[in-house]
C-alpha cells in the first residue's frame, strides 16, 4: 500500500480522530471508505464524449440544412 500525507484543517482533523476512536477504527480506514464511497459515486473525467455530453442538445435547432458548405449564405456575412 503507498503512503500518503494528507493536511486537514484543525476542526476535520479532530472529528476524524474522535469518529475513529468511537468506531474502533484507524483514520486510514475511515479515509479509505470515504475514497471508496466518492470514486464510486463519480465519473471519471474525461471518458464521455462530446456527443455523450452534449446528446441532449442535438438536433434542438432548425435551420437550413446546407448552412455548412452553401456559400451563398455568406454573400453578406461581417457587413
Amino acid at each position: 500500500m503507498k503512503t500518503l500525507s494528507v493536511k486537514l484543517p484543525e476542526d476535520m482533523a479532530r472529528i476524524l480522530e474522535d469518529r475513529a476512536r468511537s468506531t474502533g477504527t484507524t483514520k486510514s480506514e475511515i479515509l479509505r471508505e470515504a475514497l471508496a464511497g466518492y470514486f464510486a459515486q463519480s465519473r471519471p473525467p474525461g471518458k464521455d464524449s462530446f456527443l455523450a455530453l452534449a446528446g441532449d442538445l442535438v438536433g434542438c435547432l432548425e435551420g437550413p440544412g446546407d448552412l455548412s458548405y452553401n456559400k451563398e449564405y455568406l454573400e453578406n456575412y461581417g457587413r
